[in-house]
């Protein structure tokens, strides 16, 4: 009897030994496999998740919009250990995009996130259609394609906007404290609201360092050009040439790859000993202008912080705080649009009088309007 209950006692002990191992295990499964955690203590793995871009007729090195929601992606793979990817589409229709969104769907992205007003069609049905992925569409609201649809931002999506305004106008500050004289000029890319907006701001912009702090910075009408497109980089050339053969000192480019032609033939004139200054645009655009060592034709840039909104979001979803169904909007009171924070060609006298506007904008005491007022003369 005795030898029987040892038997019975050595029995529940295995068993309890192998129910604990079986608890560790799952345990060790959660923290490798779950959608919304991040990195563990231990070893142990980052979770799985994948977020995935569908990109505008841009390049990813389109030096905007593709460029910028693409390396917050990749930030987010390097930081929060997401897989990422992103697919090119044949066309610019809603059918294009959403091949492509049902692409990343199909190969396990849900989350995906789009730049540019034309995807607004096709996240208005993708959002409905694929109920169980999250999306993020970049100064663009969903809506159908009926004539004067209202807005619809489901609860899996979130719309992001930025106050290009704003940057637009702390570009033209700075344009103009630091140049303290000269013509300046504007090449836009398509005629659309974003773009409008950085034109409409730098010319405030230049106007209140006019009337405030000296400056004598002209812009004339034949000096602001919408080229049409976003990649035509040949016509960016000629337009920047133009200008600068009408005696412009500098050219805020608001316009992709149109503004990698008018980049190139401000440094082909710098490198032949002439002065042409270019203002960025999106990102930092300093080492795009280099021409000679380190240094570069990029004035300063006007920026709107995509790379910052595209890994917050997918920060957020990762962390079970998703805001979907809001719009978003990234100004200079959340320090989501700007100048650079290091600026080469910038004196320390231009960037204190620049962050001292930036605090005015940011208590009210300056206010930039967002639509089109009159030309500089």
């Amino acid at each position: 009897m005795k030898k029987s209950l040892s038997l019975v006692v050595i029995c529940m002990l295995v068993m309890v030994l192998a129910a604990c191992g079986s608890k560790d295990n799952n345990s060790g499964n959660n923290a490798n496999t779950g959608s919304n955690g991040g990195g563990t203590n231990g070893g142990a793995t980052k979770a799985s998740f994948k977020a995935g871009m569908v990109t505008d007729s841009g390049t990813i090195d389109d030096k905007s919009f593709n460029q910028g929601t693409w390396e917050g992606l990749e930030r987010a793979k390097k930081d929060l250990g997401v897989a990422d990817k992103y697919l090119k589409p044949a066309g610019t229709t809603e059918a294009d995009y959403l091949k492509e969104i049902g692409n990343l769907y199909d190969a396990g992205y849900k989350m995906i996130v789009v730049p540019g007003f034309k995807f607004e069609t096709a996240i208005f049905a993708a959002q409905d259609k694929y109920k169980d992925a999250n999306f993020v569409l970049i100064d663009g609201t969903p809506h159908s394609s009926a004539k004067d649809a209202p807005p619809a931002v489901g609860s899996n999506t979130v719309s992001i906007y930025f106050a290009e305004h704003e940057s637009g106008f702390l570009a033209g500050v700075a344009t103009a404290v630091q140049l303290k004289e000269g013509e300046a000029g504007f090449i836009g890319g398509m005629e659309i609201p974003p773009v409008q907006k950085y034109n409409w701001g730098f010319q405030q912009g230049v106007k209140y360092a006019n009337e405030n702090l000296g400056t004598k910075i002209g812009l004339k009408k034949e000096n602001v050009v919408y080229q049409g497109s976003f990649d035509n980089s040949a016509a960016g050339g000629q337009l920047a040439a133009q200008m600068y053969d009408r005696g412009v000192n500098v050219i805020f480019t608001a316009a992709g790859g149109v503004g990698v032609g008018a980049i190139n033939e401000a440094k082909n004139r710098a490198q032949a000993g002439k002065t042409a200054w270019i203002i960025g645009v999106d990102g930092d655009q300093y080492k795009d202008g280099v021409y000679s060592g380190d240094k570069s034709i990029i004035l300063t840039s006007a920026m709107k912080k995509v790379d910052e909104a595209s890994f917050d979001m997918v920060k957020a979803l990762q962390e079970g705080k998703f805001p979907g169904g809001q719009t978003l909007t990234f100004d200079i009171k959340n320090d989501g649009v700007g100048i650079p924070a290091e600026n080469p060609n910038l004196t320390d006298d231009t960037i204190a009088k620049v962050n001292d506007v930036i605090a005015k904008l940011k208590s009210g005491d300056v206010k930039v309007a967002a639509e089109q007022g009159d030309l500089i003369k």
